[in-house]
C-alpha cells in the first residue's frame, strides 16, 4: 500500500475520501494506485470495517 497510511483507522479515512470524490469503486481504487484488495479489505476488517459496494465506503 504505497502512498497510504499504515494506520487502519487513518487509512479508511484516506480510502473513503478517494472513493467518494476520485474513484467508482474500490476495485477502481486498488487498480490505479497499484494496491492489493484483498489485503486492504482485510487490514481495515481486522478494526471493524466493512466495505459496502452500494454506498462505495468502508463503515
Amino acid at each position: 500500500m504505497n502512498e497510504l497510511p499504515k494506520d487502519p483507522i487513518m487509512l479508511m479515512s484516506m480510502v473513503n475520501m478517494k472513493l467518494r470524490d476520485q474513484f467508482e469503486s474500490l476495485e477502481e481504487l486498488c487498480s490505479t494506485l497499484d494496491v492489493n484488495q484483498e489485503e486492504l479489505e482485510k487490514t481495515l476488517q481486522s478494526v471493524g470495517f466493512e466495505y459496502f459496494p452500494e454506498l462505495n465506503q468502508f463503515r
